[in-house]
């Protein structure tokens, strides 16, 4: 069994935001697998599913970013997964938007999901980086990345959020180049 978090702020306020990119592609991945009903476990939202052969647990925290290992942390122990069993989505600054790319542990680079994750579990998992892109100014990542995608951007998220679901039987079965090349080569489409 295999948990994938989506990280991001409960509330349709922050539905659109970039920074919750990371539920945008936990909700893609339920809506194109069949994923069964939404249950409130865990300080959040969880979804069971299947992807290929490999059972999924979705978990989006409804804990807000800051304290999204509380969450992910108490999933974890109730189901007695170990950190190889966790994969987080999470937007990504340091990212072109929409690209996206798998990596195993690493530091928190100020994103504060990761950082509640990090303090609770230990750096370890995997995480899938979804690029946002760069505002230009450290002084105006927090109004970026808590705004809404533009308007031109809304094709080539849905592009993206559609490749990921394509493509995450590839991430079940730890292909993570893979998935990262078959993901690439159909936002070239």
């Amino acid at each position: 069994m295999q948990l994938w978090v989506g990280l991001g702020n409960p509330g349709p306020q922050y539905a659109l935001h970039r920074h919750n990119v990371g539920f945008m592609a936990l909700d893609t991945l339920a809506e194109v697998h069949n994923f069964g009903p939404v249950q409130k476990k865990f300080q959040g939202w969880l979804q069971e599913g299947r992807i290929g052969t490999q059972k999924v647990l979705l978990l989006k925290p409804a804990t807000f970013m800051n304290e999204s290992g509380r969450s992910v942390g108490e999933a974890m122990r109730f189901y007695k997964l170990g950190l190889d069993a966790l994969t987080v989505f999470h937007d990504e600054l340091d990212l072109a938007p929409f690209k996206v790319k798998v990596k195993q542990g690493g530091g928190t680079a100020g994103h504060n999901g990761l950082r509640s994750i990090d303090q609770h579990l230990g750096a370890d998992f995997r995480r899938v980086r979804l690029g946002i892109g760069h505002p230009g100014h450290k002084d105006r990542v927090t109004g970026y990345v808590l705004g809404n995608f533009a308007k031109a951007e809304q094709d080539d998220l849905i592009e993206m959020l559609g490749a990921i679901a394509s493509e995450a039987d590839w991430l079940t079965k730890r292909d993570d180049v893979r998935f990262m090349s078959d993901v690439a080569l159909r936002q070239q489409g």
